[in-house]
């Protein structure tokens, strides 16, 4: 989980839903560095009060006897929910600093 302060805007009025926003390394002591576009975020790990659990919902359709037909099975009700555990979260990543802008090394003309 990634926590940012601030917003994120894409120059276009698109959702950023799905879409790649940057790089997440990690420094040799374990920081978390974030690169978006030109910009530089430092980070810290932070360890969840109470982990989050992140789940998926499945609809069972499928009866027990299998001697049902195509169209008996279309015409049935859902026979109950399950709920799939697919990770827990037990840390975050928080990025509190403003970005800093990532500046090449141009060599000055003397």
């Amino acid at each position: 989980m990634i926590e940012l302060q601030g917003d994120l805007q894409s120059r276009q009025d698109n959702s950023l839903h799905g879409k790649f926003i940057g790089d997440l390394h990690f420094t040799k002591k374990g920081v978390p560095v974030l690169i978006i576009g030109h910009h530089i975020l430092y980070g810290k790990i932070v360890t969840l009060e109470k982990p989050f659990v992140v789940m998926s919902k499945n609809i069972n359709t499928k009866a027990n006897d299998s001697m049902e037909t195509d169209q008996e099975m279309d015409m049935q009700k859902p026979k109950g929910i399950d709920y799939l555990v697919k990770a827990i979260v037990k840390k975050k990543l928080v990025f509190k600093t403003r970005p800093k802008p990532i500046i090449a090394n141009v060599p000055k003309k003397i």
